[in-house]
C-alpha cells in the first residue's frame, strides 16, 4: 500500500509542476507580444494548463493524506501541518494570478476577433505585476512544501 500511495502521490506532484510550468511559460511568452491574437493563442495554452495543476494538487493532497495517515503521522509532525498551510496557500495565489491571465485571454479573444489592433488596456492586463508576482509566488511556495517533503525538518 506504501508504495501505491507513494506512486501516486508523486505521479500528482509532477502533473501540478508540469501544469505550472506550461502555464507559467505561456504567460511569461505572451509578455513579449502586442497582437491580441497572439496574445490569446498563448494564454489559451496556459489555459491547458490548468488541468494538470488542478488534478496534480487534489491528487497530491489527497495522496500525500493518505501516506502520512498509512505512516501513523496523521497531522502531528509541524512539517506536515507547514505543508498543508503552504498548500492552501499556494493555491490561493495561484488562482489570484490565474484570475488575471483569465480576463487577459478574455480580452484578447475579444480584441482579436474585432480587428487585431494592439491594445494598451490588454499589455496593461498582460503586464499586471500582481498577476506575475502572485503566480511566482505560488510557484515558490510550491517548491518549499517540496523542500519540507524531503528533509522533513
Amino acid at each position: 500500500m506504501y508504495q501505491t500511495l507513494l506512486f501516486f502521490h508523486l505521479l500528482s506532484v509532477i502533473a501540478l509542476f508540469a501544469g505550472g510550468a506550461v502555464a507559467a511559460a505561456a504567460q511569461y511568452a505572451a509578455l513579449g507580444r502586442k497582437r491580441p491574437s497572439e496574445i490569446a493563442t498563448l494564454l489559451g495554452v496556459a489555459r491547458r494548463g490548468v488541468p494538470l495543476v488542478g488534478s496534480g494538487a487534489l491528487g497530491s493532497l489527497g495522496f500525500g493524506i493518505g501516506l502520512a495517515e498509512h505512516l501513523g503521522l496523521a497531522f502531528r509532525p509541524a512539517w506536515i501541518q507547514a505543508a498543508l498551510a503552504l498548500w492552501v496557500l499556494a493555491m490561493a495565489l495561484g488562482g489570484y494570478g490565474g484570475g488575471y491571465a483569465r480576463r487577459a485571454r478574455e480580452l484578447a479573444e475579444r480584441l482579436a476577433a474585432a480587428g487585431d489592433a494592439p491594445s494598451p488596456e490588454l499589455q496593461t492586463l498582460v503586464r499586471d505585476p500582481r498577476s506575475l508576482w502572485t503566480s511566482t509566488a505560488s510557484g515558490l511556495v510550491l517548491l518549499a512544501i517540496v523542500g519540507l517533503m524531503v528533509w522533513q525538518p
